[in-house]
């Protein structure tokens, strides 16, 4: 296993929507979202599979929900990685709304699905 050079950034991208997590000044992944309102909706988590099985998706979507947070707003999980994420890591449980059928349908609406 080879050691990284340098410690994973996480960045958030707002003009795409989504933050990103760089090794060695390179993307690495990304968690993607749309703002509705007061709340943060996450619908998708990628790493890419040359960073796969290095934790980078717990970091960056950790350092997403922190900045969530701290931004005053609420997360809604509609990834599923997001939303497991969440069921171990319960310091969130307190800004996080459910995943429902509205917010799923609006969702399908902003992405043009």
């Amino acid at each position: 296993m080879s050691a990284q050079s340098t410690t994973p950034l996480v960045r958030r991208v707002d003009a795409r929507h989504r933050y990103e997590i760089l090794v060695d000044d390179k993307r690495a992944g990304l968690t993607a979202y749309r703002d509705r309102d007061d709340r943060r909706v996450f619908f998708h988590t990628e790493i890419d599979d040359a960073h796969a099985g290095q934790g980078l998706a717990a970091i960056l979507v950790e350092q997403a929900l922190t900045d969530v947070r701290a931004s005053g707003m609420r997360i809604v999980p509609v990834c599923p990685y997001v939303a497991e994420f969440l069921k171990k890591h319960q310091e969130f449980t307190d800004i996080t709304d459910p995943v429902t059928p509205e917010v799923l349908t609006w969702l399908d609406a902003q992405l043009g699905r």
